[in-house]
C-alpha cells in the first residue's frame, strides 16, 4: 500500500472541496475548505522531491477522446476519465475502447467515484461533477471487465469526500475483495490513523489519497508524517 498525494484544481487555482457540493453553473459555488496560494506545479515538484508516486490532478472533468492524448504527449502517467464514458447512466463501452485505442490501457485510469443508494444498499457510480447516479452499481463482475480497458481505478468516496469524517470502510473493504488492479481510495481521512487503517481493512491492496485533512492544505495531519509513513512502506 502506498500513499497517494493528490491536487485538485478547480477554478485555476489549488483548492481543497467538499465534492457532494458541486454544481453546474457560474453562480454554484462549492463549500471550499482551502485554497493554496502555490501553483499545481509547486505541489507536483514538492511530491517528486519527498519520493512519492502516482500522484493524480483533478481538474474537475473534461478529459476525453478529443484530448487525451495531448496530457499523455505532455508528460502525464495516465489520464483520468468517468463522465465521458457514460452516456445515459450506463457505460458506453464504444467509448472506453476509442480512449484505450487512443492513449492505451497502460495509461488510463478508470474513476468509479460512487455513492450509496439506501434503496438497496449498493453503491452507484457518480457522474457530472458527483451530481448525478448511473445505473452503474460497482460489483466485481464491473471491476473485472473494466480492468480490460484500463490500468488503475480510483474511487471518491463521494458521501465522505472532503469532511474529515472518517474512511467508508465497508467501500474500502469492497475495493480491496473486488479489484483486480491497483485501486486508490480517497475520501473522509482525519488522521494519520487512517493510514493504518486502511492498510488493515484493505489488506494493503488499496492506496489512500488524503487531501483536506493535510496541513499544506488547512488540515491537521503532517505532510512530513505522511510522507515518512509512505517511505517505510516502499523501504519494505
Amino acid at each position: 500500500m502506498r500513499f497517494r498525494p493528490c491536487i485538485d484544481i478547480h477554478a485555476g487555482e489549488v483548492k481543497q472541496i467538499v465534492g457532494s457540493t458541486l454544481k453546474d453553473g457560474e453562480d454554484s459555488a462549492p463549500i471550499t475548505n482551502f485554497v493554496a496560494s502555490q501553483s499545481a506545479g509547486d505541489f507536483a515538484r514538492m511530491y517528486k522531491k519527498d519520493g512519492l508516486i502516482g500522484g493524480h490532478v483533478i481538474m474537475l472533468g473534461g478529459i476525453n477522446a478529443d484530448n487525451c492524448q495531448f496530457f499523455v504527449e505532455k508528460g502525464a502517467s495516465h489520464v483520468i476519465v468517468t463522465s465521458y464514458v457514460f452516456r445515459d447512466g450506463q457505460i458506453d463501452f464504444d467509448r472506453l475502447e476509442k480512449l484505450k485505442q487512443l492513449v492505451g490501457k497502460d495509461h488510463l485510469v478508470l474513476d468509479l467515484s460512487c455513492r450509496k443508494k439506501n434503496e438497496d444498499n449498493k453503491f452507484y457510480v457518480m457522474t457530472d461533477r458527483w451530481q448525478k447516479f448511473t445505473t452503474t452499481s460497482i460489483d466485481e463482475a464491473l471491476f473485472h471487465r473494466l480492468a480490460e480497458y484500463c490500468d488503475e481505478f480510483l474511487v471518491h468516496a463521494v458521501d465522505v469526500e472532503g469532511k474529515r469524517c472518517g474512511i467508508q470502510q465497508e467501500l474500502v473493504e469492497l475495493l480491496a475483495k473486488w479489484s483486480p488492479l491497483p485501486v486508490t481510495y480517497a475520501g473522509g481521512a482525519s488522521s494519520l490513523d487512517d493510514l493504518d487503517f486502511v492498510e488493515r481493512i484493505g489488506h494493503s491492496k488499496v492506496d489512500l489519497s488524503i487531501g483536506s485533512a493535510l496541513d499544506i492544505f488547512g488540515g491537521d495531519i503532517r505532510y512530513e508524517d505522511v510522507v515518512s509513513w509512505d517511505m517505510k512502506r516502499v523501504g519494505n
